[in-house]
């Protein structure tokens, strides 16, 4: 089974008007650079995305706030892109901030086929308006539902045509939970192999979960805050 596509572009080309998109990566760790690159070129609009954050203000999903791609973040935490602040208190961008264990769980329950979970974060504040409560054991807690999308753009290490990954280091954070929680997965890696290449024991993602994978090249993996100590 071969599941690459020719690039990025042909990748983004199968994302609709209206699309709920899952974005890996924390800060700029681990994000999938070349398909947010494509999918602001094509100009694809009025999209959800569920991202750990909103990038910064020139490079990640940043690039598709600025040219208002996004209608819609569902996020953990966006101190680090100035636009994006500037639409949310202009209300020119719905947000939805999710405490950042509940949002990592949310994605892992919809992966798995879980209806919903108790958590006591959030108990007793805005976070838990609208949902139901329960005691359990003495203690006070809020049911969260699975967090899904129609696609999940994913950023991996090494990845075989039949779409098994790997990822490395840090840049294993939210991919692989997103991997699993949405109904077409598009991986971008940096070393596209042949099946078998790649040892079984290492894949952390089942090429079952990736529809489709393209193979990246060279990546900026640039740092969010660059923070150097005096000669």
């Amino acid at each position: 089974m071969n599941k690459v596509l020719p690039d990025a572009d042909a990748a983004v080309a199968l994302v609709p008007e209206g699309a709920t998109i899952m974005m890996g990566g924390f800060g700029l760790c681990g994000i999938p650079e070349k398909l947010i690159k494509a999918l602001h070129a094509r100009g694809t609009g009025r999209l959800t995305v569920i991202s750990n954050n909103a990038g910064v203000d020139e490079f990640g999903i940043g690039v598709l706030l600025k040219s208002r791609q996004v209608k819609k973040m569902v996020s953990t935490y966006v101190g680090e892109n100035k636009e994006f602040e500037r639409q949310f208190l202009s209300g020119e961008l719905e947000v939805e901030l999710i405490p950042q264990g509940t949002f990592s769980e949310r994605i892992r329950a919809a992966g798995a086929g879980i209806g919903g979970f108790f958590t006591p974060t959030g108990y007793g504040t805005l976070v838990a308006e609208g949902k139901e409560t329960r005691m359990i054991d003495g203690k006070p807690y809020v049911l969260e539902g699975p967090l899904r999308a129609d696609f999940a753009f994913v950023k991996a290490w090494k990845g075989d045509r039949a779409g098994n990954l790997v990822y490395r280091r840090t840049a294993r954070n939210f991919n692989p939970v997103m991997a699993t929680a949405a109904r077409v997965t598009i991986a971008e890696v940096e070393q596209l192999m042949e099946p078998g290449d790649i040892d079984p024991d290492h894949v952390v993602t089942p090429g079952i979960f990736v529809r489709h994978i393209i193979g990246g090249g060279r990546y900026e993996k640039r740092i969010e805050k660059r923070t150097v100590r005096a000669e």
